[in-house]
C-alpha cells in the first residue's frame, strides 16, 4: 500500500515547524510505528533528518508513543495506543496528516516530540502512597472490596501518554489526574493521604492545564478507555478535602 504522509518538523522548540511531505510503500501488517522506520531508514540512507518520535516498548504500556494522525490522537481506532495501530486500518493512495500532541502544555522538543514535564509534576504532588509500612506485608492481609479493587484497576490503567490532553479543545488535564488520584483513593492504602493528595494533585494541574468542560473528547481517544466518571470522583474528593480542610 502506498501512503502520502504530512509531517510536521520542527528543529527545536524555539524554531518555526513546518509540514514536510513524504510518500511510503508500507505493508498493512506493519504497525503505524514501524512504517515511520520505513521512512526514516530511507531519510538516513539519503544523508537527510529522520523524524523524531517517541518510543519504548511499542506494546501500548508505556505511554511514550503518542501522534495526532489526521487530527486524532493516536487515530483512527478506538482504545489503540499509536504503537499499537496497524497499517491496515488505512486504504493505499490514503493521505496521512501527521503531528506532535496539540497542547500549549505540551510544547514541542523536536518534530513529533513533546515536553509532557506537567503530567510529572502531577504525580509528583501526590500520586504515591508515603504512609511507613516497615516491610512489605502480606497483600491478602489488607481486605479490599471487590467493586473497589476493579475501579482501582480501572483508573490504574492510565499510561499516561497525554492523550486526552492532545484532544480536549481546553488543553485540559482531569482524566489523567483523577485516574491518578482514584487508583489510589480507593485502595486501603491511600486513605491516610487522601484529602492531602487531592488537594495537591488537582491544584497542580491547574497551575498547568486548560479546564474541563466536559466534551468527553478526552474518554473518546484514551487507549484504555478511562471513563470521565473518574473526574466527577476527583472533584467531589478535592471539594470534600477543601471543606473538611477550612
Amino acid at each position: 500500500m502506498y501512503l502520502t504522509l504530512h509531517v510536521w518538523r520542527q528543529r527545536n522548540t524555539e524554531a518555526k515547524g513546518r509540514f514536510e511531505t513524504y510518500t511510503v510503500e508500507a505493508e498493512p501488517e506493519m504497525s503505524f510505528l514501524e512504517m515511520l522506520d520505513v521512512v526514516n531508514e530511507r531519510l538516513i540512507s539519503e544523508g537527510g533528518d529522520p523524524i523524531a518520535f517517541e518510543h519504548d516498548c511499542r506494546e501500548g504500556i508505556c505511554g511514550s508513543c503518542g501522534l495526532m494522525i489526521n487530527g486524532q490522537a493516536h487515530g483512527p481506532e478506538a482504545m489503540t495506543a499509536t504503537c499499537q495501530l496497524h497499517m491496515r486500518k488505512f486504504k493505499s493512495g490514503d493521505t496521512l496528516r501527521i503531528e506532535p500532541w496539540r497542547s500549549r502544555s505540551f510544547p514541542v522538543l523536536r518534530d513529533l516530540v513533546v515536553d509532557r514535564t506537567p503530567l510529572d509534576k502531577i504525580i509528583q504532588a501526590g500520586g504515591f502512597v508515603s504512609v511507613s509500612t516497615g516491610s512489605a506485608p502480606e497483600a491478602n492481609l489488607v481486605p479490599v472490596q471487590r467493586d473497589k479493587a476493579e475501579l482501582a484497576m480501572d483508573a490504574a490503567a492510565c499510561i499516561g501518554c497525554g492523550a486526552c490532553v492532545a484532544q480536549c479543545p481546553n488543553g485540559a488535564g482531569q482524566l489523567f489526574t483523577a485516574a491518578k488520584v482514584a487508583h489510589l483513593a480507593l485502595l486501603p492504602q491511600g486513605q491516610p493521604e487522601r484529602d492531602q493528595r487531592a488537594i495537591k494533585m488537582v491544584e497542580t494541574m491547574e497551575s498547568y492545564f486548560g479546564n474541563c468542560s466536559n466534551y468527553a473528547e478526552c474518554e473518546a481517544v484514551c487507549p484504555k478507555g478511562i471513563s470521565i466518571d473518574f473526574i466527577a470522583r476527583m472533584n467531589r474528593d478535592y471539594l470534600a478535602a477543601k471543606l473538611t480542610r477550612g
